[in-house]
């Protein structure tokens, strides 16, 4: 059995970074002092400090150890292998099983010096160990994708269909919206941990003739996670309706609600979710709101650094409205809620308006907009010039009422921050004209449009060059030209575990801006289309949607293909 090296010694990472060169005494120290105060590992506080990164300190580890050091993002991880350790011993060591070599196992610990954890694997495994280190992030990742709910789902939505049978006790499930042991909560929660561990955005949750579908939207597409027996649809919308305070006896108009749900790592999830009466019964879906995601800065959101700079001095502007446009999941309300960020402080007064809102922000005052009760854009925005505000967000600009209140504070002293749903930052004033906001109050409010889509990121984990097709060459030869074409190399991702096979993992955003200056001002006022369109393109050259996305394909983030989408999109 391939015990720890140096099993007699105290392994001291500090120590270890500092004598390899990778860290100073005096960032140890400190970090040892925001250790004590904070009760966090040295590693991670070293690495949030950008002493170092996580392949550093495992590389460092490694060669201290005289092991090998195992990169997951390129390691074929089988979760064959990876189940011979339970879920929980492999978080609780922070140790996978990465290879089953027979009569050996080749186990990856965060951290190999730690020798209660290793005579606790070779309890549990029986099995002679070799060790490898790998980083904590990657772990991380890797266990939730290891460790998926699928079976358990699976077997879950039998246990609820020999349950239910054909009647489903709605009295039952009304008086006791707390069962924990029901089978019809063991599914949601397992549903709901499955969809975080694969960092899902929305859980769809269909009827369908004669079976029951249940699918993830995961990096902006669907992806099919079980069927089911169309007899437990029931009794798992009404549990979602009882989680989210809906009337479960209303089955033939849509409704819309809102829940936390705790799931068993102790995260919690902001549930956002809609009902839809279907041929088949209730289609439901849920947007999910990681409460543990924090909002993003400015400098992070991926906006290109001559864009960000322009627009970190538009936003400081004292008057003026900003519109971020784009479809629906397009990143508006990240851009939105990073630019308050940015602008928060003691000095200044900002409201929200917004339906639903999305994330508490401290230091903010947010307004939620309830229909209902006629609690609307527009009539909470009159109330809002009444609260002497400095800065205003917005949610949606949805009628020409609205927009003209928030031009209107625009043009009186008030910083105002919104979204339309419009193409590109060209085609954002002819909108707001055709809903009847005259040219003059345009071009004297109006500071910038901001146009915004979601590309899909390269996984790192299987990136290799690619040879474009045909028709994929030709459409960046229009882009760029030929010379520029012929100079680069393109990449796609071949598709692992770490990416669930797509070769996509995350998603990354492509901007373009629009800045009114005076001659674009001037368009506007006149409105002559031509005149502002050119004036338009000139000002903002390459900088467009169509510019950003194919610059990320020339850093290797994105692939031609998803490029080619934007593009398609734009020319509907």
């Amino acid at each position: 059995m391939n015990e720890p090296a140096k099993k007699h010694q105290v392994i001291r990472i500090g120590d270890i970074l500092v004598e390899q060169g990778l860290i100073s005494a005096e960032q140890l120290q400190f970090a040892l002092n925001e250790q004590r105060r904070s009760g966090r590992r040295l590693g991670r506080v070293l690495i949030d400090h950008n002493y170092v990164t996580d392949e550093q300190i495992a590389g460092a580890l490694a060669k201290q150890l005289n092991l090998p050091f195992v990169n997951l993002k390129a390691f074929n991880l089988k979760s064959t292998a990876a189940r011979q350790l339970p879920e929980i011993q492999a978080r609780r060591f922070r140790a996978l099983v990465l290879e089953d070599r027979g009569e050996t196992v080749l186990v990856g610990m965060v951290d190999p010096s730690d020798l209660f954890a290793y005579d606790e694997l070779a309890r549990l495994l029986r099995r002679d160990m070799e060790l490898a280190v790998i980083t904590e992030d990657q772990f991380l990742q890797a266990v939730d994708l290891m460790y998926r709910k699928t079976e358990e789902i699976t077997d879950l939505t039998k246990e609820l269909e020999q349950e239910v049978g054909t009647v489903v006790d709605f009295g039952l499930l009304a008086a006791s919206p707390a069962l924990e042991e029901a089978p019809v909560v063991k599914l949601l929660q397992s549903i709901f941990e499955d969809a975080m561990q694969v960092r899902a955005s929305d859980i769809h949750i269909e009827p369908q003739e004669g079976q029951l579908q249940v699918r993830f939207r995961i990096d902006g597409v669907l992806h099919l996670q079980t069927r089911a027996d169309i007899k437990i649809a029931s009794a798992m919308i009404v549990r979602l309706k009882l989680m989210s305070g809906l009337d479960i006896s209303e089955k033939r108009l849509p409704q819309d609600g809102r829940f936390n749900a705790k799931l068993r790592q102790q995260q919690v999830v902001d549930v956002r979710i809609s009902t839809l009466p279907t041929q088949y019964g209730e289609s439901v879906v849920m947007r999910l709101l990681s409460k543990k995601g924090s909002i993003l800065d400015l400098d992070s959101i991926g906006m290109p650094a001559e864009m960000l700079e322009r627009y970190k001095r538009i936003v400081n502007q004292p008057n003026g409205i900003i519109l971020v446009t784009g479809p629906t999941g397009s990143g508006k309300t990240t851009t939105l809620y990073a630019t308050l960020a940015e602008l928060n402080s003691p000095e200044l007064k900002i409201i929200t308006v917004e339906d639903p809102v999305e994330y508490r922000l401290a230091g903010i005052n947010q307004v939620q907009v309830v229909e209902k009760i006629e609690l609307t854009f527009s009539r909470v925005l009159r109330s809002i010039l009444r609260q002497d505000p400095d800065i205003i967000l917005v949610g949606e600009i949805r009628d020409s009422e609205t927009a003209e209140i928030a031009l209107r504070a625009a043009m009186t002293g008030h910083l105002m921050l919104s979204t339309l749903h419009t193409n590109s930052a060209a085609s954002t004033p002819v909108r707001l004209l055709d809903i009847g906001i005259p040219t003059y109050m345009l071009a004297s409010s109006l500071l910038a449009i901001l146009a915004q889509r979601l590309v899909r990121k390269i996984c790192d984990g299987c990136a290799e060059p690619y040879q474009p097709t045909p028709l994929e060459r030709a459409w960046l030869a229009d882009e760029l030209g030929e010379e520029q074409v012929a100079r680069h190399t393109f990449s796609r991702g071949r598709g692992c575990n770490h990416c669930n096979s797509t070769g996509y993992r995350g998603r990354i955003p492509v901007y373009e801006m629009l800045e009114v200056t005076p001659s674009a001002a001037e368009a506007l006022h006149h409105f002559e289309p031509l005149e502002f369109d050119r004036v338009a393109r000139e000002q903002m050259g390459r900088g467009t949607l169509r510019g950003h996305s194919t610059d990320l394909v020339l850093a290797g983030k994105t692939t031609i293909s998803e490029a080619m989408r934007i593009s398609s999109q734009l020319d509907e």
